[in-house]
């Protein structure tokens, strides 16, 4: 099949506008992340109406949905390139957008330098070793398994950069270190979590219908409401 791939593209300080790629996998279990990266190989980047244009900006990393580098929106929903699977669309046709929360630096590329100023606000990491609970090793496992990538904050409709609920980008690493830090260092991250993450959240959990690491985050959010808010009370 011949793919038209759709992207909102945007130059730096420009006006965003749309371009059209015509695109035919090599394979056929290719992704998204595949096609950027050919349409990208070619010697002359041609879009759809044969007009040469610039090398699309993206991110990637791992391409393995390990690290959350290749989060976009496709066909209106947030993905990671990589594991968005270009059989997937029977149509042929597929929208690709920046995320839509962030800065856009260029095309696909957003600043997602916020995703790391709240975990810094919060002070989301241990100072000393952290302190291992069989009781609650799967949890605390479970929530290791955040990227980072964005993806959640996207279709989140509590969440907006600069606001103070931090959403389950800080909720889920803030699970982690309700479980695994000593009773007395509890305290502060318990805080911390009730300002920016219990009293925003409005329990859509749209955000666990897009999740690329596939965390549960409604279960994952009633565990930890139950560590840092109600068995403290």
């Amino acid at each position: 099949m011949v793919y038209k791939i759709e992207i909102l593209r945007r130059k730096h300080g420009e006006k965003p506008y749309k371009e059209t790629f015509v695109y035919e996998p090599v394979r056929e279990d290719e992704s998204v992340a595949t096609a950027l990266q050919r349409l990208n190989e070619r010697d002359v980047l041609l879009n759809a109406d044969g007009k040469e244009t610039s090398v699309i900006e993206w991110e990637c990393s791992c391409l393995q949905k390990k690290c959350g580098a290749c989060a976009m929106v496709v066909n209106g929903v947030p993905k990671l390139a990589c594991s968005a699977k270009l059989s997937d669309y029977k149509k042929g046709e597929i929208r690709l957008e920046p995320l839509r929360k962030f800065p856009v630096i260029a095309d696909l590329t957003v600043d997602r330098t916020i995703l790391h100023e709240n975990l810094k606000t919060i002070q989301a990491w241990f100072d000393s070793a952290p302190h291992r609970d069989d009781k609650r090793g799967s949890l605390a496992f479970e929530a290791s398994r955040c990227l980072q990538c964005g993806c959640c904050l996207d279709v989140c409709p509590n969440f907006y950069a600069g606001g103070e609920f931090y959403s389950m980008s800080v909720c889920v690493p803030t699970t982690k270190l309700l479980c695994e830090l000593p009773k007395n260092e509890r305290d502060k991250i318990a805080r911390e979590y009730a300002k920016h993450v219990y009293n925003g959240c409005g329990k859509a959990l749209s955000c666990k219908n897009v999740c690329p690491a596939g965390i549960e985050t409604d279960e994952m959010l009633v565990k930890s409401n139950a560590m840092a808010i109600w068995k403290r009370k």
